[in-house]
């Protein structure tokens, strides 16, 4: 059997595996990049790209007070028990530094716009110029790599784990894997001699694996993951010791349409413009049930929850203040365009008096800045739907994100069912549970990805 030794072998080439590539070799490490696909990436590049970060240049520009503490607390909220509190200020404390290495290190260029995403308390969500992505952190992540030496394997499936003696040794991997055929039987041993991180994301898109762990996440329940986002390396590392945290806690997207597979081209309309601008109602009542700007599990189990289906509500103001191009969703009829609320209430399907009562309503509480029927923040951005055209998007959630996985320390050691460090093994990113709870803060996972990411590649590297 053929075996090859390096310093540190990292699984999984998202954002948190280049990341802690980059940070092992920094320390002077010989690193290996092991991706089961044949190109880099993972679910990282078909993310929105939005960074959140507390106390940033950009923010204090604006006039928007943060602070990594008021970020720790309204991730903590969003969470519940699910959190680990250490980790959690870890993020938190570490998101401005983390903006700036994507900032000022990558040169990933950012828009002078500051976000605000449903759970937060003030806007802190940085997102790259250009259509909303994750490509801008990894092109250059993957640049970056390759100009520092770092090894990065393409088309290699990890099959388990090896050991030796009380720690973790290695790997053993199918090389020229295709995605959803059986892995080949030749296989290679790569050998770590001082660490190995898993960075290999989440399993969104793994219905029986899922399933496990919540009943409701059949095939009818789409994901906005790639089809490559699957649980094996999970599965492994529970076989060698590892313990899992949070892993019935799979995150809902709020913002996604039944009309299109996948992501899709909606939720750049219903996450950036519907939701913190306009309204969520029920196509047959007419009706608004729930503060469109809280927390992702709040609005997605509020979705599930009605008899009806639920569309989602902009007007052009609303759009142009914004400044997205939702012209593919457009295109796609996603998102449709109507010169009125009437003709808008009569092709979606909606009572149009019960509509009009509804917006009448809500545009009541935008003058006041109070929304009394769901406390919705009402700030200076909102404004009355009344400026035609007006827009309408039908949602159904999506698996999104797996909140649950390895558990961790603060120098992501991955740790046994005892609470133990397993030595050898360390973890980063949508991998690992404890961070996120019950409900994962838009935008604050390319943070985790990236301040975890950071402290894996290190804490490996500096392995005795």
């Amino acid at each position: 059997m053929r075996e090859e030794s390096f310093d540190v072998i990292v699984i999984g080439s998202g954002f948190a595996g280049l990341r802690a590539a980059l940070s092992a070799r920094q320390q002077g490490a010989d690193v290996l990049v092991l991706e089961k696909m044949r190109t880099v990436g993972g679910n990282s590049v078909i993310s929105d790209g939005g960074m959140a970060a507390a106390g940033t240049s950009f923010q204090k520009h604006l006039g928007i007070e943060d602070s990594p503490s008021l970020m720790a607390k309204d991730i903590l909220r969003a969470g519940g028990e699910g959190c680990r509190e250490e980790l959690v200020r870890i993020v938190a404390e570490e998101s401005v530094k983390a903006f700036a290495w994507a900032k000022d290190v990558l040169g990933v260029p950012f828009r002078k716009e500051v976000e605000l995403f449903g759970g937060h308390s003030v806007p802190r969500s940085h997102s790259p110029e250009g259509l909303p992505s994750g490509r801008p952190y990894i092109k250059r992540m993957e640049e970056r790599c390759e100009e520092q030496g770092v090894d990065i394997r393409k088309a290699h499936y990890v099959k388990r784990f090896l050991a030796d003696k009380d720690r973790m040794s290695g790997v053993e991997c199918a090389p020229s894997y295709r995605f959803n055929a059986p892995p080949p039987e030749t296989v290679t041993r790569f050998l770590a001699k001082r660490g190995i991180v898993v960075a290999s994301g989440g399993f969104a898109a793994d219905i029986p694996y899922r399933r496990l762990f919540d009943k409701r996440l059949d095939v009818s329940i789409d994901t906005t993951n790639k089809a490559s986002a699957t649980g094996e390396i999970l599965r492994a590392a529970k076989d060698v010791g590892a313990a899992l945290s949070g892993m019935e806690d799979v995150q809902l997207a709020p913002w996604t349409s039944p009309e299109e597979a996948g992501f899709g081209d909606g939720p750049l309309f219903a996450d950036y413009v519907a939701l913190p601008l306009g309204i969520l109602v029920g196509k047959d009542s007419a009706e608004r049930f729930v503060n469109e700007l809280a927390d992702r599990r709040i609005v997605a189990e509020a979705i599930l929850a009605r008899e009806e289906e639920v569309v989602a509500i902009a007007d052009h103001e609303a759009l142009t203040s914004i400044n997205r191009d939702i012209g593919k969703a457009l295109a796609k009829h996603v998102v449709r365009k109507y010169p009125d609320l009437a003709v808008l209430a009569k092709e979606e399907g909606i009572p149009e008096d019960e509509l009009l009562q509804t917006v009448r309503r809500f545009n009541k509480f935008v003058g006041e800045k109070n929304d009394r029927d769901f406390q919705k923040p009402l700030t200076n951005e909102n404004r009355p739907i009344a400026t035609p055209p007006f827009y309408a998007m039908r949602i159904r959630p999506k698996t999104h994100h797996t909140m649950g996985g390895l558990a961790i320390d603060a120098k992501a050691r991955v740790l046994n069912e005892r609470g133990q460090p397993i030595k050898g093994l360390y973890a980063a990113g949508e991998a690992c549970g404890g961070i996120h709870g019950i409900s994962r803060l838009g935008s604050v996972a390319i943070t985790d990805c990236l301040v975890f990411g950071e402290i894996a590649g290190k804490s490996a590297a500096q392995a005795a």
